[in-house]
């Protein structure tokens, strides 16, 4: 793969709940893709995920939260709502939005919450708008 087309991808950070899985997943289809070890505080992988351009996928609902973490403070959130015992689930999903949302600029500013049902996308509120 060419450099351009390495950086026209949106590049992933996953937080530690994530199952691996997605993680080899992202690895084989050639997505720039992080699993960020245990014990950083949300703030601190919320500033890493804006600092490198980074989706932030998670598990964890705080990241949802717009007061917590507005669209200043956080590149992109997918929040995963899949139970963590249906693996093949998250990847169909997960496979399923990557080919509506192929760059950067698809995700950026965005909450999207992946159920086995589909997506629910919405922008991430800014500090002023909470």
């Amino acid at each position: 793969m060419s450099p351009s087309a390495s950086r026209s991808k949106p590049k992933f950070l996953l937080d530690e709940n994530v199952k691996k899985e997605l993680l080899q997943f992202l690895e084989t289809k050639e997505y720039d893709a992080v699993a960020k070890p245990k014990g950083l505080t949300n703030g601190r992988l919320a500033a890493f995920s804006k600092s490198e351009s980074r989706v932030f996928v998670t598990n964890d609902a705080d990241l949802a939260d717009p007061v917590l973490f507005p669209r200043e403070s956080i590149f992109s959130v997918v929040w995963l709502q899949i139970p963590q015992n249906k693996p093949e689930a998250l990847l169909r999903v997960f496979s399923s939005l990557l080919e509506e949302r192929q760059a950067p600029a698809d995700f950026e500013g965005y909450l999207i919450i992946l159920r086995e049902s589909g997506a629910e996308i919405s922008r991430i509120p800014g500090s002023k708008d909470v």
